[in-house]
């Protein structure tokens, strides 16, 4: 691998940082999350709009469906760029997730239908997987889609549901044959989230922040779906979910962000005192810093080599790696959020307050409670990094 980057790209990340620096000067002044508040959603959408009229939510796409033929290097640049300036503007799912599932599974109509508007920033879209009974065991899927001449009927309950409530479509995983077990004999759908028989329902988290953040329940009533927006073929749902995992599990988002909050807790350390001595001089926190520093970089390198297999081998690479990463970001935010509240001491329990030395401290620690449960818990990365980055033997 070579981690130096060419002039190109320089000028290129350059150009985000530029961007990202003027736009953000715009964003609300009680902006938190893009489902904190109506208008932080609104400037979500805003943003959309602005990476879509620079040709910056789709570079690695083909032309013919709204991108740029970019090199995967240059949506990671993106990324990398986007997360340390906390930039809203890119759907998480219908970029990271459906529009590559799209570009490796979908019938030509479907492709000339479905990416244009993502690329263009203007459909938002959210994910129906998880069941009250399927999670990080998602082959386990009960919500059924039964054939109706042209259309399909789904029935069923979907959990977990971020974003459900601003969303304009969903995809969806659901049983088209009965008769067959787990993984074998489903299929993905994508369905308009203003149908008849879909009901969201919020579910309150414990930071007390369901109702704006938008995480719900998504009940489905006789939902009639078009054949034509089922993705890939009847029955093969399964394989193609598993795609779309890796392109869940390979960001490097969330390892930038939990480097920033690592260098605000250092500049916390530098200037603050306890027990009449500077944190920064405890033998204790600095090598707790130190340990999660080397982390990180380890991190960003395993994410790095997605990208660059990525832009090496095609948007399929093996699974594995994807868990890999999903681990390391997940387990280092934890371990990030947990360092900020032991530096903090009782000033870390401070919300929405002046004297918060962290903004939003808080609210990033509960959130990354469940940090190695979503996307599919980390025991499953495990057992897929033994499985098939190993060879070993699966379960008898």
């Amino acid at each position: 691998m070579d981690f130096s980057l060419s002039r190109e790209e320089q000028e290129l990340k350059d150009a985000f940082h530029a961007f990202f620096a003027q736009e953000m000067k715009k964003k609300p002044k009680d902006m938190g999350h893009i489902y904190h508040n109506d208008a932080s959603f609104e400037f979500h959408r805003y943003m959309m709009e602005r990476l879509g009229e620079k040709g910056w939510i789709a570079h690695t796409w083909p032309k013919a469906y709204g991108g740029q033929d970019a090199p995967i290097m240059h949506q990671y640049l993106f990324n990398m760029v986007r997360a340390e300036h906390g930039a809203p503007g890119i759907d998480t799912f219908g970029v990271e997730m459906f529009a590559p599932t799209l570009l490796l599974a979908a019938s030509e109509e479907q492709k000339q239908r479905l990416l244009p508007p993502i690329a263009r920033g203007e459909v938002v879209y959210c994910q129906g997987w998880s069941e009250p009974n399927a999670g990080s065991d998602l082959a386990s899927v009960k919500t059924s889609a039964r054939l109706d001449g042209d259309h399909y009927v789904i029935n069923g309950q979907k959990i977990w549901n971020t974003g459900g409530n601003y969303a304009d479509r969903m995809f969806l995983l659901a049983r088209t044959n009965p008769n067959e077990p787990r993984g074998k004999g489903v299929s993905v759908f994508t369905v308009s989230m203003d149908v008849p028989g879909i009901e969201v329902r919020p579910i309150e988290y414990m930071d007390g922040r369901g109702e704006v953040y938008n995480y719900n329940e998504v009940f489905l009533t006789d939902v009639r779906v078009p054949v034509a927006d089922r993705i890939g073929p009847e029955n093969m749902g399964w394989k193609i979910t598993r795609e779309t995992m890796n392109f869940e599990r390979s960001g490097v988002g969330g390892f930038v962000l939990a480097e920033k909050m690592l260098k605000q807790i250092i500049e916390y350390a530098k200037n603050h005192k306890r027990g009449g001595q500077l944190l920064s001089k405890s033998p204790v926190i600095r090598e707790k810093i130190a340990d999660l520093w080397s982390q990180l970089q380890a991190a960003s390198t395993i994410a790095t080599r997605i990208a660059w297999l990525q832009d090496d081998g095609g948007r399929s690479f093996p699974p594995h790696y994807a868990s890999e990463s999903k681990v390391l970001a997940t387990e280092i935010i934890q371990k990030v959020n947990n360092l900020a509240m032991e530096v903090l001491g009782p000033y870390g329990q401070l919300s929405n307050s002046q004297y918060a030395p962290i903004p939003g401290v808080v609210e990033q620690y509960m959130m990354s409670v469940g940090a190695n449960i979503y996307a599919g818990s980390n025991e499953i990365q495990r057992n897929i990094i033994a499985w098939a980055g190993l060879r070993l033997p699966r379960f008898s």
